[in-house]
């Protein structure tokens, strides 16, 4: 039996790494797999450099912990088609098979990695049009004078001062003027600043 390894990925907390997990506990049974290790990340965008779910997961292959990763989906191991064909390469040098749930893809024939390297292409060439998008749709806002980001706070600055300064705690504060307590820590410092200029 075939020992292997389950690395699953949530970038937003409303997303639930649970039915990752299920989902390729399940695939395992069905292939005849035994999961030896499971590797999350939480809360952690695909772009980003270091995660330390995945960077466990890479140190083990390398140590011979198991010799098949199950991923949900491709978007879930990596940030680009260079970061996720490196990854796939390490792996196969290592003798490790790399199957994703969602694409149905295992790299355990010359079709398989085929169809990583052109459905990689595929899911950064989406990525970099919604991000096209976005951009285009930002400059035409602005073009057209709509506000982006939020809008200003309008609450009164001088009074949440005032209260913090008279030994008000950032709790009190926060509640009497219905501001969160890193914004009355944010107005404190501004005020302060100004004095300290002006002195």
């Amino acid at each position: 039996m075939k020992k292997a390894a389950i690395y699953a990925r949530i970038s937003t907390n409303d997303q639930h790494l649970e039915t990752q997990l299920y989902d390729l506990r399940k695939l395992a049974a069905q292939r005849g797999f035994e999961v030896g290790h499971e590797y999350c990340d939480r809360g952690i965008s695909g772009s980003k450099a270091r995660r330390p779910g995945l960077d466990a997961m890479l140190a083990d292959a390398r140590r011979g912990k198991f010799s098949v990763v199950l991923v949900a989906a491709f978007d879930r191991i990596a940030r680009s088609t260079k970061n996720f064909l490196e990854i796939v390469d390490e792996l196969s040098e290592l003798g490790i098979e790399f199957i994703s749930a969602r694409e149905a893809i295992d790299t355990s024939g010359p079709m398989g990695r085929m169809f990583i390297t052109l459905v990689g292409s595929i899911a950064e060439l989406e990525r970099s049009l919604i991000v096209e998008r976005i951009k285009a749709g930002m400059r035409r806002a602005r073009m057209e004078g709509q506000r982006l980001g939020r809008a200003p706070l309008n609450v009164d600055r001088s009074a949440i001062v005032r209260d913090r300064l008279s030994g008000m705690s950032l709790t009190q504060v926060a509640k009497i003027h219905r501001v969160s307590r890193a914004t009355v820590v944010r107005l404190a410092r501004e005020a302060s600043r100004r004095q300290t200029v002006a002195a």
